[in-house]
């Protein structure tokens, strides 16, 4: 007859509990930037924005308004690989676009 011999190890493990008023800063959007430029025409930027981003007339209107008058719109966001892309295929059409993280 054969006898095992077991052993019990115990362990104490401390698990640190976050403190209730700490604040999770929340992930902010990228943002697709188009500036002005002096090349495109205003009704070929308009056609652009309806053509990858699916806007109404009247809101990639306004966008190119807004780039014509204030030098810059904000015309897309998200995550920073959906920014990428979007800013990879406004180079494709010719625009000059740009990402930047949001305030």
């Amino acid at each position: 007859m054969r006898l095992e011999r077991t052993e019990t190890i115990e362990r104490t493990e401390t698990v640190e509990r976050p403190e209730s008023d700490e604040v999770q800063e929340v992930d902010r959007p990228w943002l697709v930037v188009v500036w002005n430029d002096p090349v495109n025409l205003m009704s070929y930027v308009t056609f652009v924005f309806q053509k990858l981003f699916g806007y109404s007339r009247e809101k990639a209107t306004r966008l190119m308004l807004q780039v014509h008058n204030e030098g810059r719109a904000v015309v897309s966001s998200g995550s920073r690989e959906k920014a990428e892309l979007d800013c990879f295929r406004l180079h494709g059409y010719g625009l000059w676009a740009t990402i930047t993280k949001s305030d």
